[in-house]
């Protein structure tokens, strides 16, 4: 088998990928550094304790599946490696809303590496048609569970009502 003969249920297998328990799609683990960075070290007080200098998970995605609206306190880099192209919503405090697609196709203007800043409202679907994608995602400090905040559909739309469309679609309520 090659890698163009993947389905997404031989990549969730051959990665050991599980239900991501927040945001939607498959999601495995994959690097924690050894190293701690103190809260103190952050003068917002935006973590309650010592963080991990940087996580790394896969991340897959299905048609049945979105990444939830959701931001962090910490830093993110998405980086595409197989599948269909991804679009990426990012919602900035103060600013227009953009959408980015996550992907291989430079010449359309996809990237295969896409940043979020920390705080950042963000959510992703496969694009129209995808059949799966894995992503990584990068997360510096390390991603902890209680940094992570929902963004409500009501609030979001209200505030970006030119994308409540795409709110709607990458939110639960």
């Amino acid at each position: 088998m090659t890698s163009g003969d993947l389905s997404a249920e031989d990549v969730k297998k051959l990665l050991g990928l599980k239900p991501h328990p927040c945001e939607g799609g498959w999601f495995v683990r994959t690097y924690e550094s050894g190293e701690l960075v103190a809260a103190e070290a952050f003068a917002d007080g935006r973590y309650a304790g010592a963080r991990l200098t940087g996580t790394a998970i896969y991340y897959l995605l299905e048609p049945d599946t979105f990444s939830e609206i959701h931001r962090l306190k910490s830093d993110e880099v998405f980086h595409f490696y197989m599948g269909d192209s991804v679009e990426m919503l990012q919602l900035r405090e103060g600013a227009v809303g953009t959408v980015v697609v996550i992907g291989n196709d430079l010449v359309k203007g996809q990237r295969p590496q896409v940043a979020v800043e920390r705080g950042v409202w963000q959510g992703s679907r496969l694009v129209e048609g995808g059949k799966w994608a894995l992503l990584g995602c990068t997360v510096s400090p390390g991603f902890e569970f209680e940094d992570y905040e929902t963004g409500g559909r009501d609030e979001l739309s209200a505030r970006w009502p030119e994308f409540t469309g795409e709110i709607a679609s990458l939110t639960r309520e």
